[in-house]
Protein backbone atom coordinates (compact mmCIF):
# COMPACT_ATOMS: atom_id res chain seq x y z
CA UNK A 1 0.00 0.00 0.00
CA UNK A 2 1.39 3.72 -0.81
CA UNK A 3 1.95 6.40 1.73
CA UNK A 4 -0.39 9.49 2.13
CA UNK A 5 2.20 11.67 -0.04
CA UNK A 6 2.31 9.02 -2.68
CA UNK A 7 -1.43 9.60 -2.88
CA UNK A 8 -1.35 13.29 -2.46
CA UNK A 9 1.62 13.25 -5.46
CA UNK A 10 -0.92 11.48 -7.24
CA UNK A 11 -3.40 13.98 -6.59
CA UNK A 12 -1.15 16.62 -7.85
CA UNK A 13 -0.30 14.77 -11.02
CA UNK A 14 -4.30 14.39 -11.52
CA UNK A 15 -4.60 18.61 -10.83
CA UNK A 16 -2.26 19.93 -13.50
CA UNK A 17 -4.53 18.03 -16.23
CA UNK A 18 -6.91 21.55 -15.04
CA UNK A 19 -4.53 24.09 -16.53
CA UNK A 20 -5.67 26.64 -18.63
CA UNK A 21 -9.62 25.52 -18.19
CA UNK A 22 -10.05 26.44 -14.43
CA UNK A 23 -9.30 29.58 -13.79
CA UNK A 24 -10.15 31.69 -11.31
CA UNK A 25 -10.79 28.30 -9.57
CA UNK A 26 -7.31 25.85 -7.85
CA UNK A 27 -5.85 23.04 -9.73
CA UNK A 28 -7.62 19.90 -7.83
CA UNK A 29 -7.54 16.53 -8.13
CA UNK A 30 -8.47 13.50 -6.31
CA UNK A 31 -9.03 10.36 -5.82
CA UNK A 32 -10.84 7.42 -3.72
CA UNK A 33 -9.51 3.54 -2.04
CA UNK A 34 -12.39 1.49 -0.94
CA UNK A 35 -12.10 0.01 2.26
CA UNK A 36 -9.67 -2.70 1.43
CA UNK A 37 -7.57 0.01 0.21
CA UNK A 38 -8.15 -0.10 -3.89
CA UNK A 39 -8.28 2.78 -6.14
CA UNK A 40 -11.99 2.71 -7.49
CA UNK A 41 -11.90 6.48 -8.37
CA UNK A 42 -9.94 9.63 -9.65
CA UNK A 43 -10.69 12.78 -10.87
CA UNK A 44 -10.02 16.23 -11.36
CA UNK A 45 -11.62 19.68 -11.98
CA UNK A 46 -11.93 20.16 -15.56
CA UNK A 47 -13.07 23.35 -16.10
CA UNK A 48 -14.73 26.23 -14.31
CA UNK A 49 -18.42 25.94 -13.22
CA UNK A 50 -17.92 22.37 -13.78
CA UNK A 51 -18.18 19.63 -11.03
CA UNK A 52 -15.07 19.39 -8.38
CA UNK A 53 -12.69 16.77 -8.63
CA UNK A 54 -14.43 15.40 -5.43
CA UNK A 55 -16.95 14.68 -7.56
CA UNK A 56 -15.78 13.53 -10.51
CA UNK A 57 -14.09 10.91 -8.39
CA UNK A 58 -16.49 9.75 -6.19
CA UNK A 59 -19.09 9.59 -9.17
CA UNK A 60 -16.10 7.15 -10.81
CA UNK A 61 -16.07 4.87 -7.34
CA UNK A 62 -20.12 4.58 -7.14
CA UNK A 63 -21.37 2.40 -4.19
CA UNK A 64 -17.23 1.05 -3.88
CA UNK A 65 -16.63 4.70 -2.32
CA UNK A 66 -18.21 3.63 1.23
CA UNK A 67 -16.44 2.95 4.06
CA UNK A 68 -13.22 4.06 2.33
CA UNK A 69 -10.95 7.28 2.21
CA UNK A 70 -10.57 9.88 -0.27
CA UNK A 71 -7.46 11.63 -1.01
CA UNK A 72 -7.64 15.64 -2.12
CA UNK A 73 -4.76 18.22 -2.66
CA UNK A 74 -7.13 20.87 -1.30
CA UNK A 75 -9.37 20.85 1.30
CA UNK A 76 -13.35 20.26 0.24
CA UNK A 77 -15.55 23.14 0.08
CA UNK A 78 -18.29 23.65 2.29
CA UNK A 79 -19.72 26.40 0.54
CA UNK A 80 -22.57 26.67 -2.26
CA UNK A 81 -20.72 28.12 -5.31
CA UNK A 82 -21.37 26.91 -8.79
CA UNK A 83 -21.40 23.99 -7.52
CA UNK A 84 -22.79 21.84 -4.17
CA UNK A 85 -20.22 21.67 -1.42
CA UNK A 86 -17.85 18.81 -1.95
CA UNK A 87 -18.09 17.94 1.81
CA UNK A 88 -21.28 17.77 2.09
CA UNK A 89 -20.81 15.19 -1.08
CA UNK A 90 -18.33 12.90 0.87
CA UNK A 91 -20.26 12.78 4.07
CA UNK A 92 -23.36 11.18 1.72
CA UNK A 93 -21.28 8.93 0.60
CA UNK A 94 -20.15 7.22 3.57
CA UNK A 95 -16.44 7.20 3.32
CA UNK A 96 -14.68 7.08 6.95
CA UNK A 97 -11.31 9.36 5.87
CA UNK A 98 -10.56 12.15 3.97
CA UNK A 99 -6.57 12.76 3.72
CA UNK A 100 -6.33 16.61 2.11
CA UNK A 101 -2.93 18.26 1.29
CA UNK A 102 -3.59 21.80 2.18
CA UNK A 103 -6.18 24.20 3.78
CA UNK A 104 -8.07 26.21 1.51
CA UNK A 105 -7.30 29.71 2.42
CA UNK A 106 -10.44 31.02 0.79
CA UNK A 107 -12.45 32.31 3.87
CA UNK A 108 -15.62 30.61 2.63
CA UNK A 109 -13.97 27.56 3.75
CA UNK A 110 -10.41 28.03 5.52
CA UNK A 111 -11.06 24.91 7.59
CA UNK A 112 -14.81 24.74 8.19
CA UNK A 113 -14.74 21.84 5.35
CA UNK A 114 -12.63 20.25 7.56
CA UNK A 115 -14.71 20.94 10.79
CA UNK A 116 -17.93 19.53 9.05
CA UNK A 117 -16.31 16.57 7.86
CA UNK A 118 -15.04 16.15 11.56
CA UNK A 119 -18.78 16.55 12.90
CA UNK A 120 -20.01 14.03 10.82
CA UNK A 121 -17.79 11.68 12.29
CA UNK A 122 -15.12 11.44 9.50
CA UNK A 123 -11.07 11.32 9.86
CA UNK A 124 -9.16 13.80 8.72
CA UNK A 125 -5.45 13.99 7.74
CA UNK A 126 -4.09 17.34 6.77
CA UNK A 127 -0.94 19.14 5.80
CA UNK A 128 0.34 16.15 3.24
CA UNK A 129 3.03 17.55 1.38
CA UNK A 130 1.50 21.18 1.95
CA UNK A 131 4.24 22.84 0.11
CA UNK A 132 3.59 21.20 -2.88
CA UNK A 133 0.29 21.86 -3.21
CA UNK A 134 0.73 25.53 -2.13
CA UNK A 135 3.03 26.18 -5.35
CA UNK A 136 0.94 24.34 -7.44
CA UNK A 137 -2.25 27.10 -6.82
CA UNK A 138 0.21 29.81 -5.66
CA UNK A 139 -1.88 31.81 -8.23
CA UNK A 140 -5.17 31.09 -6.67
CA UNK A 141 -3.46 31.85 -3.46
CA UNK A 142 -2.37 35.14 -4.31
CA UNK A 143 -5.74 36.17 -5.70
CA UNK A 144 -7.64 34.95 -3.08
CA UNK A 145 -5.23 36.75 0.21
CA UNK A 146 -4.28 39.72 -1.96
CA UNK A 147 -6.95 40.29 -4.48
CA UNK A 148 -4.36 40.84 -6.76
CA UNK A 149 -3.01 39.36 -10.04
CA UNK A 150 -0.20 36.92 -9.70
CA UNK A 151 2.71 38.01 -12.55
CA UNK A 152 5.36 36.28 -13.83
CA UNK A 153 8.38 37.32 -16.16
CA UNK A 154 9.39 34.70 -18.70
CA UNK A 155 12.59 35.16 -20.80
CA UNK A 156 14.96 33.58 -23.01
CA UNK A 157 18.69 34.24 -22.90
CA UNK A 158 21.92 33.38 -23.63
CA UNK A 159 24.31 32.30 -20.44
CA UNK A 160 25.47 35.85 -20.31
CA UNK A 161 21.96 37.47 -19.95
CA UNK A 162 21.02 38.40 -23.58
CA UNK A 163 18.29 38.22 -25.11
CA UNK A 164 19.06 39.52 -28.56
CA UNK A 165 22.30 40.93 -30.15
CA UNK A 166 22.71 44.60 -30.63
CA UNK A 167 21.12 44.00 -34.29
CA UNK A 168 18.39 42.79 -32.56
CA UNK A 169 18.80 39.53 -33.56
CA UNK A 170 17.07 36.69 -31.37
CA UNK A 171 15.78 33.88 -33.18
CA UNK A 172 16.55 31.68 -32.04
CA UNK A 173 18.25 31.73 -28.87
CA UNK A 174 16.70 28.65 -26.98
CA UNK A 175 15.54 25.31 -28.62
CA UNK A 176 12.42 24.37 -29.97
CA UNK A 177 11.98 21.89 -26.72
CA UNK A 178 12.61 25.12 -24.46
CA UNK A 179 9.76 27.02 -27.26
CA UNK A 180 7.29 23.82 -26.44
CA UNK A 181 7.55 24.63 -22.87
CA UNK A 182 6.87 28.51 -23.44
CA UNK A 183 3.65 27.33 -25.08
CA UNK A 184 2.26 25.34 -22.14
CA UNK A 185 3.14 28.22 -19.74
CA UNK A 186 0.93 30.45 -22.02
CA UNK A 187 -1.69 27.87 -21.55
CA UNK A 188 -1.61 27.95 -18.00
CA UNK A 189 -1.76 31.96 -17.46
CA UNK A 190 -4.93 33.73 -17.90
CA UNK A 191 -3.24 37.16 -20.16
CA UNK A 192 0.30 37.54 -21.76
CA UNK A 193 1.30 40.78 -21.67
CA UNK A 194 4.36 42.35 -23.88
CA UNK A 195 5.34 46.16 -24.76
CA UNK A 196 4.96 47.52 -28.46
CA UNK A 197 8.31 48.08 -28.79
CA UNK A 198 8.02 44.06 -29.14
CA UNK A 199 5.02 44.53 -31.03
CA UNK A 200 7.27 46.47 -33.87
CA UNK A 201 9.70 45.04 -33.67
CA UNK A 202 8.54 41.06 -34.19
CA UNK A 203 4.81 41.39 -34.61
CA UNK A 204 4.15 38.30 -32.46
CA UNK A 205 0.99 36.82 -32.24
CA UNK A 206 1.23 35.72 -28.04
CA UNK A 207 -1.19 32.47 -29.03
CA UNK A 208 -1.07 29.16 -27.51
CA UNK A 209 0.49 26.74 -30.20
CA UNK A 210 -0.28 23.58 -27.81
CA UNK A 211 -2.44 20.96 -29.03
CA UNK A 212 -6.02 21.65 -26.93
CA UNK A 213 -4.27 24.25 -25.48
CA UNK A 214 -6.31 28.00 -24.74
CA UNK A 215 -5.18 31.25 -26.23
CA UNK A 216 -4.28 33.69 -23.46
CA UNK A 217 -5.65 37.21 -23.20
CA UNK A 218 -3.16 39.36 -24.91
CA UNK A 219 -1.99 42.79 -23.25
CA UNK A 220 0.07 45.47 -24.76
CA UNK A 221 1.49 48.27 -23.16
CA UNK A 222 1.54 51.12 -25.83
CA UNK A 223 1.51 54.50 -24.21
CA UNK A 224 1.64 56.44 -27.24
CA UNK A 225 -0.48 53.94 -29.28
CA UNK A 226 2.39 53.34 -32.13
CA UNK A 227 1.18 49.78 -32.63
CA UNK A 228 -0.03 49.26 -36.36
CA UNK A 229 -3.83 48.40 -36.14
CA UNK A 230 -3.07 45.33 -38.65
CA UNK A 231 -0.09 43.89 -36.19
CA UNK A 232 -0.98 40.00 -35.27
CA UNK A 233 -1.56 40.08 -31.69
CA UNK A 234 -4.51 42.31 -32.54
CA UNK A 235 -6.06 39.11 -34.78
CA UNK A 236 -9.50 37.57 -33.32
CA UNK A 237 -8.36 34.43 -31.39
CA UNK A 238 -11.08 33.43 -29.29
CA UNK A 239 -9.79 35.74 -26.79
CA UNK A 240 -9.85 39.32 -25.58
CA UNK A 241 -7.01 42.01 -26.30
CA UNK A 242 -6.72 44.63 -23.95
CA UNK A 243 -4.02 47.54 -24.50
CA UNK A 244 -2.76 50.03 -22.21
CA UNK A 245 -2.27 53.42 -23.31
CA UNK A 246 -1.77 57.37 -21.84
CA UNK A 247 -4.50 58.69 -20.20
CA UNK A 248 -4.27 61.68 -23.34
CA UNK A 249 -4.62 59.31 -25.93
CA UNK A 250 -7.75 60.48 -27.74
CA UNK A 251 -10.99 58.71 -28.32
CA UNK A 252 -10.71 59.53 -32.45
CA UNK A 253 -7.18 57.82 -32.62
CA UNK A 254 -8.37 54.58 -30.59
CA UNK A 255 -11.09 54.43 -33.44
CA UNK A 256 -8.85 53.45 -35.75
CA UNK A 257 -8.36 50.05 -34.25
CA UNK A 258 -10.26 46.88 -34.56
CA UNK A 259 -13.34 47.18 -32.38
CA UNK A 260 -13.01 44.09 -30.54
CA UNK A 261 -9.68 45.70 -28.34
CA UNK A 262 -10.52 46.41 -25.02
CA UNK A 263 -8.59 50.08 -23.89
CA UNK A 264 -7.56 50.91 -20.59
CA UNK A 265 -6.54 54.36 -20.28
CA UNK A 266 -3.94 54.75 -17.84
CA UNK A 267 -1.97 57.79 -15.84
CA UNK A 268 1.41 58.09 -16.26
CA UNK A 269 4.24 57.62 -13.53
CA UNK A 270 6.90 60.28 -12.81
CA UNK A 271 8.87 58.55 -15.51
CA UNK A 272 6.53 59.33 -17.65
CA UNK A 273 5.28 55.45 -18.56
CA UNK A 274 2.20 53.77 -17.82
CA UNK A 275 1.36 53.45 -14.14
CA UNK A 276 1.98 49.96 -13.52
CA UNK A 277 0.36 49.66 -10.53
CA UNK A 278 -3.04 51.41 -11.72
CA UNK A 279 -2.71 48.79 -14.62
CA UNK A 280 -2.59 45.64 -13.59
CA UNK A 281 -5.45 46.77 -10.80
CA UNK A 282 -7.73 47.68 -13.60
CA UNK A 283 -6.60 43.66 -15.41
CA UNK A 284 -7.17 42.21 -11.89
CA UNK A 285 -11.00 43.88 -11.76
CA UNK A 286 -11.32 42.34 -15.45
CA UNK A 287 -10.55 39.09 -13.99
CA UNK A 288 -7.34 38.45 -15.62
CA UNK A 289 -5.78 36.64 -12.64
CA UNK A 290 -2.43 35.66 -13.60
CA UNK A 291 -0.26 36.97 -15.95
CA UNK A 292 2.69 35.89 -17.78
CA UNK A 293 5.73 38.69 -19.26
CA UNK A 294 7.14 38.26 -22.61
CA UNK A 295 8.75 41.47 -23.32
CA UNK A 296 12.03 43.12 -23.28
CA UNK A 297 14.38 44.16 -20.41
CA UNK A 298 13.22 47.83 -20.05
CA UNK A 299 9.37 46.62 -19.32
CA UNK A 300 10.86 43.27 -17.12
CA UNK A 301 12.46 45.48 -15.31
CA UNK A 302 9.58 48.08 -14.73
CA UNK A 303 7.92 45.39 -13.38
CA UNK A 304 10.37 44.50 -11.42
CA UNK A 305 11.09 48.00 -10.13
CA UNK A 306 7.14 48.44 -9.09
CA UNK A 307 7.59 45.14 -6.90
CA UNK A 308 5.22 43.34 -9.39
CA UNK A 309 6.61 40.38 -9.96
CA UNK A 310 5.83 36.93 -7.90
CA UNK A 311 8.13 34.56 -10.32
CA UNK A 312 10.21 33.86 -13.32
CA UNK A 313 10.74 31.26 -16.02
CA UNK A 314 14.59 31.78 -16.83
CA UNK A 315 15.12 29.80 -19.91
CA UNK A 316 19.05 29.94 -20.45
CA UNK A 317 20.73 28.30 -23.79
CA UNK A 318 24.60 27.46 -23.52
CA UNK A 319 25.25 30.20 -25.27
CA UNK A 320 27.45 33.47 -24.97
CA UNK A 321 27.16 36.43 -26.73
CA UNK A 322 29.83 38.54 -25.00
CA UNK A 323 28.73 41.53 -26.01
CA UNK A 324 27.59 44.57 -23.77
CA UNK A 325 26.11 46.26 -26.13
CA UNK A 326 23.80 43.47 -26.63
CA UNK A 327 19.80 43.05 -25.48
CA UNK A 328 19.60 42.34 -21.46
CA UNK A 329 16.85 40.45 -19.92
CA UNK A 330 16.27 43.13 -17.16
CA UNK A 331 17.47 46.82 -17.44
CA UNK A 332 16.85 50.09 -16.46
CA UNK A 333 18.05 49.30 -12.63
CA UNK A 334 21.12 52.09 -12.61
CA UNK A 335 22.89 50.23 -9.80
CA UNK A 336 26.21 51.13 -8.89
CA UNK A 337 26.85 48.71 -5.53
CA UNK A 338 27.01 45.21 -5.99
CA UNK A 339 25.20 44.99 -2.46
CA UNK A 340 22.15 46.53 -4.08
CA UNK A 341 21.49 43.70 -6.60
CA UNK A 342 17.46 42.17 -6.65
CA UNK A 343 18.23 38.62 -4.99
CA UNK A 344 16.67 36.04 -6.71
CA UNK A 345 15.71 32.21 -5.60
CA UNK A 346 16.16 29.73 -7.86
CA UNK A 347 13.54 27.03 -6.84
CA UNK A 348 14.04 24.26 -9.75
CA UNK A 349 15.84 23.53 -12.25
CA UNK A 350 14.46 21.57 -15.56
CA UNK A 351 16.46 20.23 -18.03
CA UNK A 352 15.00 21.09 -21.97
CA UNK A 353 18.26 19.85 -23.67
CA UNK A 354 20.40 21.62 -24.79
CA UNK A 355 18.63 24.52 -22.62
CA UNK A 356 17.83 24.83 -18.83
CA UNK A 357 14.35 26.35 -17.54
CA UNK A 358 15.45 27.98 -14.05
CA UNK A 359 12.39 28.45 -11.99
CA UNK A 360 12.65 31.45 -9.64
CA UNK A 361 11.11 34.08 -7.28
CA UNK A 362 12.13 37.26 -6.36
CA UNK A 363 13.34 37.30 -2.72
Amino acid sequence: MQTHEQYIKECLKLARQGEGQVSPNPLVGSLVLDKNGEIVGKGYHQKYGEPHAEVNTLNMAGNKAKGGTIYVNLEPCSHHGKTPPCADRIIKEGLKKVVIGMQDPNPKVAGSGIKKLNDAGIEVVTDILEGECKKLNEIFIKNIKEKKSFIAVKTASTIDGKIAASSKSSKWITSEKARNKVQQLRNKYDAILTGSGTVLEDDPSLTCRMDNGRNPVRIIIDSTLKTSPTAKVYNQCGTQVWVAVADFIEDEKIKNYPKHINFIKCPLSNAKKIDLNYLTKKLYENNIYSIMIEAGGLLNGAFIKENLVDKLYLFVAPKILGDNAGLSIFDGFNINNIKKCINIEFKSIERLEPDLLLESYIK
